[in-house]
């Protein structure tokens, strides 16, 4: 995409806060995708940090996580597996209920979309309390595959996301928030 002098964009000021969104402080990626630049800049770092990793496949969950992963997973050359909300893929599929912040969740992965042993990395835009992208692990590891990291644009660590997922997994987040009222 772009040559290493070519990282100069600060992605920080890419990232909006909506400050009650729902009930809680909402971090709008929006205008970061719409900035050509600003998306490949995120996608090719995301790429660089896991390219000696021997990467199969990337697998994110939808919907936002879909549009950061399947550009990872070009951008490494690999193939991209969809995580989806129960009900959107065709069966066989492998199941996982999971407790998320305020609500339970079912996500669904292909029985065929990952071969025991494929190394995979977990891609997603944010990275919150560590609910959803644990559950993607499990969902991968129950199928065999080999989880070799996680990508994000964005990891809140004003939630301890690290330490809902203990140090089994290689994380790295472009964006760090230390705070909810970080801008």
């Amino acid at each position: 995409m772009g040559s290493e002098g070519d990282r100069t964009m600060d992605l920080r000021s890419k990232i909006k806060r909506v400050p009650e969104f729902k009930g809680v402080v909402f971090w709008d990626i929006t205008p970061l995708l719409k900035d050509k630049k600003a998306f490949g800049q995120c996608i090719e770092e995301l790429a660089d940090h896991f390219r000696g990793h021997d990467v199969r496949a990337v697998a994110s969950n939808e919907a936002r996580g879909f549009i950061i992963g399947a550009a990872v997973a070009h951008e490494l050359g690999v193939g991209f597996i969809p995580i989806r909300k129960k009900g959107k893929l065709p069966p066989k599929v492998r199941s996982l209920s999971y407790a998320k912040e305020y609500e339970s969740d079912v996500i669904e992965i292909r029985d065929d979309g990952i071969e025991p042993g494929d190394r995979i990395l977990l891609v997603d835009d944010l990275l919150a309390t560590g609910g959803t992208i644990r559950a993607n692990a499990e969902l991968v590891e129950t199928l065999g595959g080999e989880v070799v990291g996680m990508g994000f644009l964005v990891e809140l660590d004003y939630l301890n996301p690290r330490k809902q997922l203990g140090d089994k997994y290689e994380i790295h987040s472009l964006i760090r928030l230390e705070t909810t009222n970080e801008f």
